[in-house]
């Protein structure tokens, strides 16, 4: 299968941070699967292949690993989605660091990866790296003597509109809600970021 250049750019430009779902969409434990398969043939530095994954997909477990994440620290006034708008599904990615200490740049690869499957699927998500590590890590039985939890990426089918802008009057990049509750996230032009 091919795709375009500018379909791949398109993919890439609506596969924004997604903070807000839709719960009668669910995710499926397939689908989350299938997710972390992709993942699975990324590139690894030293092919190492050091990353680990648990799937989060009961309602149970999304309602407990939802109370140890932390949303959107430029939205002061917004304590996170509600619970009509919670994620369906989550990703944790561990690095095993009896395999590799630091897995920085395999972690980038595959979450990306992950959210960019995740959007040809219809569905989007959420990079989240402001988590409660040892919370996580009790309530999922992930042993952090061998395993760093990295980060957790939350999915489902979004149910917000989120779009690319200018740079703030101001010149910065901080991400807002406009009057009409879109998420607004501001991009660099080309011409600021060549060097």
């Amino acid at each position: 299968m091919s795709i375009s250049p500018v379909d791949f750019f398109d993919l890439v430009k609506q596969n924004r941070s997604y903070r807000r779902f839709e719960v009668s969409q669910p995710i499926s434990e397939k689908t989350l699967t299938e997710l972390v398969e992709i993942a699975r043939h990324c590139s690894s530095a030293n092919n190492s292949q050091s990353l680990r994954y648990k799937i989060v997909h009961t309602e149970a477990e999304c309602s407990k690993l939802f109370t140890s994440l932390h949303w959107a620290a430029l939205l002061k006034d917004w304590k996170g989605p509600t619970p009509q708008e919670r994620p369906t599904g989550y990703i944790i990615i561990c690095t095993d660091t009896t395999v590799r200490k630091n897995a920085d740049i395999d972690l980038g690869i595959a979450a990306q990866t992950i959210l960019l499957a995740a959007q040809t699927r219809g569905f989007g998500g959420c990079m989240l790296g402001a988590i409660e590590r040892q919370n996580i890590a009790h309530d999922f039985g992930i042993d952090t003597s061998r395993y760093d939890i990295n980060l957790v990426i939350a999915l489902g089918k979004p149910h917000e509109n989120v779009t690319i802008v200018g740079l703030n009057s101001d010149g910065s990049t901080a991400y807002y809600r406009d009057e009409h509750d879109v998420h607004c996230v501001p991009k660099r032009p080309l011409k600021d970021i060549l060097l």
